[in-house]
């Protein structure tokens, strides 16, 4: 996208809402956490399960159906509240390589969510692939929150 898009998502009315009181952001970044928990939260224990570490006396595929309108809570949050908080300062996050990290791993975590790891949980996937699936979707989750955490940093 151009540069352009980026300075007029700065100057918008919700990134001065969200730079002009003291507690707006903040808020806002709860929130944002709050919904990354819920999300990330419910995906680890569907991945866990699919590699055997735990809630045994349910299947996978029963405990995804459970966990899933949490899921999409957390997803939901997530994609609101983080193209706000991106826009209070979309020049810089867009020049940082912890974001754009974040958002790789975001956008493969997402697509890979709805579709290998749908497969494996509703299916009767062998373990081993099973398996395989939870691990590179733990994998690219801890990808997302350790590049979000990072861009503070670079």
């Amino acid at each position: 996208m151009p540069i352009e898009f980026y300075r007029w998502l700065v100057n918008s009315p919700w990134s001065h809402l969200l730079n002009s009181s003291e507690w707006v952001f903040p808020v806002v970044q709860t929130l944002h956490f709050i919904g990354f928990a819920l999300s990330i939260g419910t995906i680890a224990i569907v991945d866990f399960r699919l590699l055997g570490l735990g809630m045994k006396r349910q299947s996978a595929a029963d405990l995804a159906a459970d966990l899933e309108p949490w899921t999409r809570l957390g997803i939901a949050v997530m994609l609101i509240t983080g193209p706000l908080m991106f826009s209070t300062d979309a020049v810089a996050y867009h020049y940082n390589p912890s974001f754009q990290f974040k958002m790789v791993c975001l956008a493969f975590a997402l697509l890979f969510h709805f579709t290998l790891r749908r497969w494996a949980v509703r299916s009767d996937a062998p373990p081993v692939a099973a398996g395989l699936v939870a691990v590179m979707s733990l994998l690219l989750w801890a990808g997302v929150v350790a590049g979000g955490r990072m861009i503070a940093f670079i």
